[in-house]
């Protein structure tokens, strides 16, 4: 049996009669991870860790999550400043360059997405020849794991500068444009070019809409800033991990879009629309189902409170909560569900079995609601989520290739049959 016991900035391992030493790294709020890059190679042992739940895969400089104090940082900044005073736009250049933009820097910037936004023609036509019932984010899926195909000069996108630009110029500018496009083939409805004179959230909202109204392009903006990084989640790992072997970054996003399509990830406002919907259908009885919730025996479960980080408040349900009123009555929307929701979060806040177990609102609870007032399928919900993700997943990527980390390659314990002997199939 192994065991551990930290020394100093060393750990000590035992194992057998044989002791070695791992050292220990520290991060910028005292956070240590034990290295064992070195522990195969001198102990002939793995580590055993399903799911990386206690694994650190990189020393990352882009956002910082304490969920016990419900903490969540960009570069150093909290995510409640920035989504009440930064653009979507100044949080891309944030996550990308690592220090909030001068308004020049901006400008340009913004300047070189709309330089760049515009999609070929056989790409609308991939979408047209999906069929009706097609799920969103397997049509964002396909358009975006087809773009190696139609921007061929864009697959070097790390040696060259210049090229590696380009593509992230191209991703952020045109994500909008295939979300849009989606929206609009899944309503059969005509596609709407992008306006260049319109901002990047305002532009998005009129290829959606073919309107822009001003609360809610800046509730929308809020929330994309919100989703932009997460840290070591799900869907950033599987980037890193594409990427690591020198895949192009278009292929690497897409393969951070497929992971973000599960429902135990990029689906759970989906889920959470599902919930209130089915508790409405059945009478609308909040009390209920807050007792169903706290049966153990009853399968029913509330999505939208707690968080796998999040022991504490999720802190980025603070920010947004604030907008769903602001958004409803904007746009003048009597929802029953919005009132369903409204009820089950006072008496879970006012529950002791929630808040002993840290059972508070989370981002997704709220989040769902918005892309309902604002005219969004529930199954474009995903969509949306990866629409804010993208500066992240792309920052991951960059930070993954500057560090030149190796490809991912992780290990395992292997517990089927031992060796032996074929039986022809005459004899079995």
């Amino acid at each position: 049996m192994a065991t551990i016991t930290e020394m100093n900035e060393t750990v000590e391992m035992r194992i057998g009669k044989e002791t070695y030493s791992l050292p220990v790294v520290t991060g910028t709020y005292n956070e240590k991870g034990i290295d064992i890059s070195q522990l195969l190679s001198q102990t002939k042992h793995v580590t055993l860790d399903t799911g990386f739940k206690n694994t650190g895969s990189t020393m990352s400089s882009i956002t910082f999550i304490d969920g016990a104090k419900g903490i969540l940082q960009h570069r150093g900044y909290p995510i409640e400043q920035l989504a009440d005073q930064a653009t979507f736009t100044e949080l891309m250049l944030l996550l990308l360059n690592g220090e909030l933009p001068t308004q020049q820097e901006l400008s340009t910037f913004e300047d070189n997405l709309k330089a760049h936004v515009g999609l070929k023609g056989g790409l609308k036509r991939l979408l047209d020849a999906m069929p009706e019932n097609t799920h969103p984010m397997c049509m964002l899926s396909v358009m975006v794991n087809a773009l190696p195909g139609f921007y061929r000069a864009n697959l070097d996108s790390w040696s060259d500068e210049q090229v590696r630009w380009d593509s992230i110029y191209f991703i952020l500018a045109n994500l909008p444009v295939m979300t849009a496009y989606i929206y609009r083939h899944h309503h059969r409805l005509a596609y709407i070019d992008p306006d260049p004179s319109l901002g990047y959230v305002e532009n998005f909202l009129y290829m959606m809409f073919g309107e822009v109204d001003e609360d809610v392009a800046d509730a929308l903006d809020a929330l994309l800033v919100l989703h932009g990084d997460h840290e070591q989640n799900c869907s950033a790992a599987t980037v890193r991990v594409a990427g690591s072997s020198h895949v192009n970054l278009f292929s690497a996003i897409g393969a951070g879009v497929n992971a973000l399509w599960g429902p135990l990830h990029g689906g759970a406002n989906q889920a959470v629309l599902e919930m209130l919907e089915a508790i409405r259908e059945d009478g609308g009885d909040v009390e209920r189902y807050i007792n169903k919730a706290k049966d153990k025996d009853d399968p029913f479960r509330l999505m939208g409170f707690g968080h796998r980080v999040y022991k504490n408040y999720d802190p980025r349900a603070r920010v947004i909560k604030k907008y769903v009123d602001r958004v409803l009555g904007k746009l003048g929307k009597e929802d029953p569900v919005v009132d369903i929701a409204k009820g089950l979060e006072k008496a879970a806040l006012a529950d002791d079995y929630f808040s002993s177990r840290k059972l508070f609102p989370n981002v997704d609870f709220y989040s769902g609601i918005i892309y309902r007032a604002m005219g969004i399928p529930v199954d474009m919900f995903t969509v949306m989520f990866a629409l804010g993700r993208l500066p992240g997943w792309i920052s991951q990527w960059a930070e993954m290739r500057t560090n030149n980390e190796p490809i991912g390659r992780p290990r395992q314990v292997y517990i089927g049959p031992a060796t032996r002997d074929y039986v022809p199939i005459d004899q079995r």
